[in-house]
């Protein structure tokens, strides 16, 4: 009796299903600043031309049927045997492997699931949030056998590739072939066809402009299945494959990536909320749904961070800058300088899509300290800083022998680790990390916000591991929240055509370490700021702390920073990397507390504008009762006091621009050498570090 009412169900909700005569049509995208002030636009690379049944190359429809749905002739719309088959694959692997949807249910879920009727939908169901509910799931496969009972096979495979999306922008057969091949659908090859189908599962991942080698890879693997389901010969295929992937002729100032337009110099960012909604959504919803989606940016932040950057370098033969602005409290990104012309290069520097990163030099150091102090570490221990010293521990040494990194010149003092931090000394930090154990280091940068992939080397401490502006800041953000981590986010809130808002959107706080942890790295990092390092970046009404970095033969320069409200990172450098940073704008050698910290200050001066002066909480010191061990180096009694007398490692830091001077005590002296910076010729622990870092 139950099982007969739940078929009556099923039958009475499958008789009010009603198809829509025509496919949606594509709507677009509008993105807004804080402010909801328009900032762009988001649409596909290609207008979508709907091509008809007969002109799609019958190679093409059976790469798609190979890879995506190989009993699609035969199944009503669900295939019961390869969900089976799906499900059971996954429970093998422990993780999602293989697909079980048909090629009628991704048309459904694309296509028809936003615009059929149902009671309690208001006409319209919103498909910015995918179906989670079981209700949601049997409507879904309800709708996909009503699909297969009113229209054709081929005319369902015709409504699948004239929407489905193949990456930069392009959804539909048509869109994908002159995007990619400068072709049009009908003329596409086999082999084409095959690197198209390898697409689909993951344009993002498989794209072959960005990634080729993967394309290749997935088109490969097209052309197999093609072969196991008897739409090709072998012998064929494998002359196929050794075919080089992917001789596209496409005009990349056509993607989307160029057709990005912003007020001001926000594209970058505006790129980069892109690519964070295609993380989230379907991409038919983000180029084409109609979403409207209210962004963190606030533009009065971003006009100062890029009139910041031009200032301190606007000549076109300077290095390229990145500025990312985080707001502790919330992770919202308030600004993102990623570059100097989004028109000639589309590379963010703020977050190096598609690259490794750049060395944060010195000013990873802050993240070690971090650890000394959760590990019980005080401020006033007493470590001898030589110029050079030789670390005898097995898990520092490298291919050459033992690690042996040094400061610039000079060196024989005592230092506390508050001391260390301020002029930041490579040798104490070197003999740091041999307490703490690199492992417990990268994991303590991995907990502040750190993404990147960190080897447990003992070099991190001298930031000698590839990170990116925007992971630096969140770090440094998670230290100004007092150890609350608020992953960087530029959304605000994303809103469907029918009012659906996504609440996903908003992340939730994690602590990750003692508020008194940060708060006595805050206590150490303040006096970069007012006479160590960095000081040339003090602000003239508000207390700030940050840190200097500079990589192995300056070829890239930090100044990551923060006050209560807001937290921002400067990176400098030339895009293409291994230049040094020499004579730029009458700077002999760029160093973090150079133009980096320049660029900050003026940066920060203007964006702290208006807002209240608050100090940073006062850490508790009687909890931090570690001291170095016995084995550690520290040969001669503790000087008076290292701060009178230049550090050897302190960094000049006259500002190359003129930029006011703040009323905080005088930078160190403009002689001072350079602090050594790592060097990332081993990927072990490199031999003979240097830590050229007059800024960190």
């Amino acid at each position: 009796m139950v099982a007969l009412l739940g078929l009556g169900v099923l039958l009475i909700a499958y008789l009010r299903i009603d198809l829509p005569k025509a496919l949606p049509p594509v709507q677009t995208t509008f993105v807004y600043d804080r402010n909801d002030e328009l900032l762009s636009t988001f649409h596909g690379a290609v207008d979508r031309t709907l091509i008809p049944f007969t002109q799609m190359p019958q190679h093409l429809r059976e790469a798609i049927l190979a890879v995506e749905d190989a009993r699609f002739y035969d199944h009503s719309g669900v295939d019961v045997r390869g969900t089976i088959r799906a499900a059971w694959s996954d429970l093998v692997a422990r993780e999602t492997v293989q697909g079980g949807s048909t090629i009628t249910q991704q048309l459904v879920k694309r296509v028809y699931a936003g615009h059929y009727t149902a009671p309690g939908d208001n006409g319209i169901r919103d498909y910015v949030v995918p179906p989670r509910t079981v209700k949601e799931k049997v409507r879904e496969v309800l709708l996909a056998i009503k699909v297969e009972r009113t229209l054709s096979k081929d005319k369902i495979l015709e409504r699948y590739l004239n929407t489905v999306y193949f990456g930069h922008g392009a959804y539909g057969i048509e869109a994908a072939a002159q995007t990619y091949f400068g072709v049009q659908g009908r003329r596409l090859t086999i082999l084409q066809s095959a690197t198209l189908a390898g697409i689909l599962t993951a344009p993002e991942a498989y794209d072959p402009v960005d990634h080729p080698f993967d394309a290749k890879f997935r088109r490969d693997f097209a052309l197999d299945r093609m072969v196991q389901h008897g739409y090709l010969e072998a012998e064929r295929a494998e002359r196929l494959k050794r075919k080089p992937c992917c001789a596209i002729p496409i005009d990349l100032q056509r993607g989307p990536d160029a057709q990005i337009e912003a007020p001001g110099d926000a594209e970058y960012f505006v790129q980069y909320v892109r690519e964070t909604l295609a993380r989230r959504y379907e991409p038919a919803a983000v180029f084409g749904g109609g979403l409207q989606v209210r962004t963190t940016l606030d533009l009065g932040y971003q006009e100062a961070a890029e009139q910041a950057i031009e200032s301190h370098l606007p000549s076109p033969q300077d290095p390229g800058a990145a500025l990312v602005a985080i707001e502790p409290a919330t992770g919202h990104i308030l600004a993102m300088a990623g570059g100097k012309d989004f028109g000639k290069s589309q590379l963010n520097l703020a977050t190096f899509k598609g690259g490794t990163g750049r060395q944060a030099g010195s000013a990873f150091k802050a993240f070690t300290l971090a650890e000394a102090m959760e590990q019980g570490f005080d401020l006033d221990s007493s470590w001898y800083g030589p110029n050079t010293i030789t670390i005898d521990d097995p898990m520092c040494a490298g291919p050459e022998g033992p690690w042996e990194p040094e400061n610039a010149e000079g060196g024989g003092s005592s230092y506390s680790l508050q001391s260390a931090t301020a002029h930041s000394v490579n040798t104490v930090f070197a003999q740091l990390v041999v307490e703490l154990g690199p492992e417990s280091v990268a994991d303590m940068a991995h907990r502040l916000g750190i993404r990147s992939d960190l080897p447990a080397v003992c070099a991190i401490t001298l930031g000698s591991v590839a990170v990116n502006p925007v992971e630096m800041t969140n770090a440094y953000a998670t230290l100004a929240a007092r150890g609350m981590r608020r992953r960087a986010n530029p959304l605000l809130q994303v809103r469907s055509p029918g009012g659906r808002i996504d609440p996903r959107i908003v992340p939730k706080g994690r602590r990750v370490v003692d508020e008194n942890v940060a708060d006595l790295v805050t206590y150490a990092l303040e006096d970069v700021v007012e006479f160590g390092t960095g000081a040339s970046a003090g602000l003239s009404s508000w207390p700030a702390a940050g840190k200097t970095g500079t990589a192995q033969d300056n070829v890239d320069a930090w100044f990551c920073g923060y006050t209560v409200q807001i937290a921002t990172c400067v990176w400098v450098g030339f895009p293409k990397g291994q230049i040094p940073l020499e004579n730029i704008q009458g700077v002999s050698e760029v160093f973090g507390g150079t133009i980096p910290a320049a660029i900050w200050h003026e940066f920060m001066e203007t964006a702290m504008e208006g807002k209240k002066a608050v100090a940073f909480p006062e850490p508790t010191f009687d909890e931090q009762t570690v001291t170095p061990s016995a084995e550690a180096p520290i040969p001669p009694p503790p000087a008076p006091s290292p701060e009178p007398s230049p550090s050897p490692s302190e960094e000049p830091s006259p500002s190359p621009s003129p930029t006011p001077p703040p009323p905080s005590p005088s930078p160190p002296s403009p002689t001072l050498p350079p602090e050594p910076s790592p060097s990332t010729a081993s990927p072990a622990a490199p031999v003979s570090s240097r830590a050229d870092d007059r800024g960190g």
